[in-house]
């Protein structure tokens, strides 16, 4: 089966996170666990272990560590990824959050519609470059992407 079946984020080190940004990670984890589709593909011709795979997220000397195991435990793969070609669009993504949040308390729906639109684009943009630096690595679709993004998202934000 080529999906996650359980994913942890290694937040041990991070300030504690704001009701919003838990809600945030609940949410992401929950639709992660629900639906998602995650393969690791043949790389030097070595067997790849099959899934559904356990996933460990960290942030470790400023890299992204994917740790993936089977459901025994069994080590199937690690990755590291810089945290650079993330830095932009996450940054981008906060703003747009913090201003969504504010926005909900105060704005009419229309404002708050053009807001969540932009803060959708900007998420999008995230789960692509998430996609492209996990080429030959693993398969995500989209939705894996942007679920995955939140949770990197997450964990940038103490990081």
């Amino acid at each position: 089966m080529s999906r996650i079946s359980h994913i942890e984020l290694d937040d041990s080190n991070l300030p504690p996170p704001t009701p919003e940004i838990e809600q945030e990670r609940k949410v992401a984890i929950y639709d992660l666990l629900e639906e998602n589709s995650f393969a690791l593909p043949v790389r030097d011709d070595r067997a790849v272990p099959e899934g559904p795979y356990r996933v460990n997220l960290s942030i470790r000397d400023k890299r992204l560590v994917f740790e993936i195991k089977t459901e025994d435990e069994q080590k199937a793969a690690e990755f590291h990824l810089s945290l650079g070609p993330f830095r932009q669009v996450v940054k981008d993504y906060f703003q747009i959050c913090e201003s969504y949040f504010n926005a909900v308390k105060t704005l009419p729906p229309s404002q708050i519609e053009t807001i969540d639109m932009a803060r959708r684009g900007i998420h999008n943009e995230g789960s692509r470059v998430l996609q492209e630096r996990l080429d030959g690595k693993a398969e995500i679709d989209t939705d894996t992407a942007r679920r995955l993004f939140t949770l990197i998202c997450v964990l940038h934000f103490g990081g």
